[in-house]
């Protein structure tokens, strides 16, 4: 519940971003008559987020269970690569994005088209909600459909749109770029354990190799499949059941927080491991190189606007 709460926080709280700049902007260009067209692009985005996770939870009822495997692990691979994505793209691209944005309302007032605004409202939201959806069903599945994952969910949404409230009508700071970069930590261990159960359900569908297939090695008196180095590669890693039981409190905790199942195979450690040295380091070069230069200039930026840095140098995102 943890887990899905802070995800839907760090996710819904990129969202209210986005639309507090949008609205803003157009407000002080004096449009706040087309603020309305604004609220349906918007609106369409929720909607889409919401239709592609009815169609994924729902969807897989008419499927075999191998066709859900295949298709959960998919888009859970799908799920790690956007989240992967985004996380780079707001450490690189985050300090531009209010004057894209505003860029995007330009040219469609610009243009004067009824679809041009509803569009710039529907792509600056689609994305995080769409992300959003496949991160939470993946991480739902994993869970064994657990509803604690989709309340934890709704209360991190619910408690962004308070906080992105707060933050546009001026009532509270917080350093969001701080925030951001814990919240973006957390990202990358959740994406690993994300992908970790992606590589389960495709080895449990066939398409890779492991326990579930005959390319596992297996003890020639018992047949059961092998453990520990004996079973490299397709076998298993490890068997922790007898000490953290399976679907229980400790099992649900580390699984929602650092990917740690009390039985994995040694493809899931692999790839849980190569993701968090790769993207791990990148990201945490990334924090260091974002801090050296931003530091020098902090002391002449903090007096020059700061009712300005709000929104700018606080959230990391304008």
């Amino acid at each position: 519940m943890f887990a899905a709460l802070l995800i839907g926080l760090r996710e819904g709280l990129e969202a209210a971003l986005v639309v507090g700049i949008l609205v803003a902007y157009i407000r002080r260009l004096g449009r706040a008559d087309v603020l309305g067209r604004m609220w349906i692009g918007i609106g369409l985005a929720i909607a889409l987020a919401l239709g592609i996770g009815a169609v994924l939870t729902f969807g897989a009822y008419a499927l075999t269970s191998e066709a859900q495997e295949i298709i959960g692990g998919s888009l859970s691979l799908v799920a790690v690569g956007m989240v992967t994505w985004m996380i780079f793209w707001m450490q690189k691209a985050g300090h531009t994005m209010k004057s894209n944005l505003q860029g995007g309302v330009d040219r469609a007032l610009a243009h004067g088209s009824l679809w041009a605004l509803i569009a710039v409202g529907f792509v600056s939201v689609a994305r995080e909600g769409i992300e959003t959806t496949l991160l939470l069903w993946s991480m739902v599945q994993s869970f064994g459909n657990a509803p604690q994952s989709l309340l934890g969910a709704l209360l991190g949404l619910l408690m962004a749109v308070v906080v992105g409230w707060l933050l546009a009508r001026g009532a509270v700071r917080l350093d969001l770029k701080r925030f951001f970069a814990w919240t973006g930590g957390f990202l990358v261990i959740v994406a690993a354990g994300v992908l970790a159960y992606a590589v389960m359900d495709l080895q449990e569908a066939g398409v890779l190799g492991g326990p579930f297939t005959a390319a596992a090695p297996t003890d020639a008196l018992t047949g059961a499949v092998l453990t520990g180095l004996a079973g490299f590669p397709f076998g298993w890693a490890f068997d922790a059941t007898a000490v953290i039981a399976p679907g229980g409190a400790w099992a649900s905790i580390l699984q929602a927080t650092v990917g740690f199942m009390p039985h994995m195979t040694w493809l899931q450690v692999i790839a849980w491991v190569l993701y968090m040295a790769v993207v791990g380091t990148f990201f945490v070069r990334g924090l260091t190189r974002s801090r050296a230069p931003r530091s020098a200039s902090a002391s002449a930026s903090s007096s020059a606007a700061p009712r300005e840095e709000l929104v700018t140098n606080s959230s990391g995102a304008a």
